[in-house]
C-alpha cells in the first residue's frame, strides 16, 4: 500500500531544504472535504515560500494549487459530492498525495478540463484572468508590455489579450521564447537587453504602452517604467528576479504621472463566489480557444526540487506540473 505524502521545506533556502514527511489522512471536520491528488501545479510563489522571500513557519508547506477527486467529506458541506472532480487556489499545502481543505476554496471541474490542464492552469490563469480584466481592465485597441511573456503567467497574457483585440508586446529570455510568444498573438516579441526594451518599443508604437505586466522584479523594473506612455499603468505582479529596489512616489510622477499596483491573486478571489466566477471566465477562454494551456514540463511529486531547478533556472516553458 502505497504510504502518503507531504513535501515541505526543512528550512529557508534552495531546493535541496526540500523533504518528504508521512501524510496522515485526516477526517474532514466541519466545512471541509479531503482531496486525492492527481496533479499539483508549479509557480514562481512556491519558491517564494520556500526561500522565505514570503515566510511562514517551518516546516514550509508547499504548493498552492491541485487538481482531483473528492474522497470524503465532512458536515455541513453542501453542493460537492463523494468521487467529484475538483481543483483549488489556496494557501501552501499542496505538494501532497492528498490534502484535507475548506469546502469553499473548491472549484469544479468541467468535463473538457482534465486534472492535469486544471493543475496546470489555475493559478497562472486565474492570475492572468484579474490582472487583464479586474486589475488592468485593458480595453482592445490599447497597448500591454509582457515580461516573461513565454512563461506561465506571460504566454497567457499574450494569448488572452491578444484574442481581445489588445495590442501585446512581448519580451522574452531568448530568441526561442520570443517566437513563442509571438507564435502565440504578440503584435512584437523582442529577446532584447533590458536597457534596450524601451527605446525599441517606442520605435514601435510611439509615446510607449499602456500597461506593463511585470512579474520579474528587479532586472525589469526600470524598463517597465521607461516604457510606459503618460498615465500608464505598471502592474508588478512578480519577483522572478527579486524585489525591486526601493524608490520614491516622485519617481513615478517624474515618469509621466504613472500608476503603480502591487496586485495579488489573492485578493482578488477573496470570497467563494469571485473565485468561481474567476475560474469560470478562465474555463470559458480555454474551451473556446483564446487560451492554450501548454503543459511544458511533468515531473513526479517526489522529484519536486528539480522541478524548482527548472523554474529557477528559466529552463521551462508554458506550465510545469507535478503528477501523483
Amino acid at each position: 500500500m502505497t504510504t502518503d505524502f507531504q513535501l515541505v521545506a526543512k528550512a529557508f533556502g534552495g531546493p535541496e531544504m526540500i523533504v518528504s514527511r508521512p501524510c496522515e489522512l485526516v477526517a474532514p471536520g466541519p466545512n471541509e472535504v479531503r482531496v486525492r491528488h492527481h496533479a499539483i501545479g508549479v509557480n514562481f510563489i512556491d519558491i517564494y515560500h520556500r526561500t522565505g522571500l514570503y515566510p511562514q513557519p517551518l516546516p514550509a508547506p508547499l504548493g498552492g494549487e491541485a487538481a482531483g477527486v473528492i474522497e470524503a467529506i465532512g458536515e455541513s458541506v453542501t453542493g460537492f459530492a463523494m468521487g467529484q472532480r475538483v481543483g483549488y487556489v489556496s494557501g501552501p499545502g499542496s505538494y501532497a498525495t492528498v490534502r484535507t481543505i475548506a469546502a469553499d476554496l473548491l472549484i469544479p471541474l468541467p468535463p473538457a478540463i482534465d486534472d492535469e490542464l486544471a493543475a496546470a492552469s489555475m493559478l497562472k490563469g486565474m492570475t492572468a484572468e484579474f490582472l487583464i480584466h479586474r486589475c488592468a481592465a485593458i480595453r482592445p485597441g490599447q497597448i500591454a508590455l509582457v515580461h516573461a511573456a513565454a512563461g506561465g503567467v506571460g504566454i497567457i497574457l499574450v494569448q488572452w489579450m491578444a484574442a481581445l483585440g489588445i495590442r501585446v508586446i512581448a519580451h522574452a529570455g531568448s530568441a526561442q521564447k520570443a517566437a513563442m510568444a509571438h507564435a502565440a498573438g504578440a503584435e512584437i516579441a523582442l529577446d532584447c537587453p533590458y536597457d534596450e526594451l524601451p527605446g525599441l518599443i517606442r520605435e514601435h508604437c510611439g509615446d510607449g504602452v499602456d500597461v506593463s505586466f511585470d512579474g520579474v522584479g528587479a532586472a525589469s523594473w526600470q524598463a517597465s517604467l521607461a516604457s510606459l506612455r503618460r498615465r500608464g499603468l505598471m502592474i508588478s505582479f512578480g519577483n522572478a528576479s527579486g524585489a525591486p529596489a526601493p524608490f520614491s512616489p516622485g519617481d513615478l510622477s517624474k515618469a509621466g504621472s504613472l500608476f503603480l499596483t502591487r496586485p495579488t491573486l489573492f485578493d482578488y478571489i477573496a470570497t467563494p463566489e469571485e473565485r468561481r466566477e474567476s475560474a469560470e471566465r478562465l474555463f470559458n477562454a480555454m474551451e473556446n480557444g483564446s487560451v492554450k494551456i501548454e503543459i511544458g514540463q511533468r515531473f513526479a511529486l517526489a522529484d519536486a526540487a528539480s522541478a524548482h531547478i527548472a523554474l529557477e533556472g528559466r529552463k521551462t516553458t508554458g506550465s510545469t506540473i507535478l503528477t501523483v
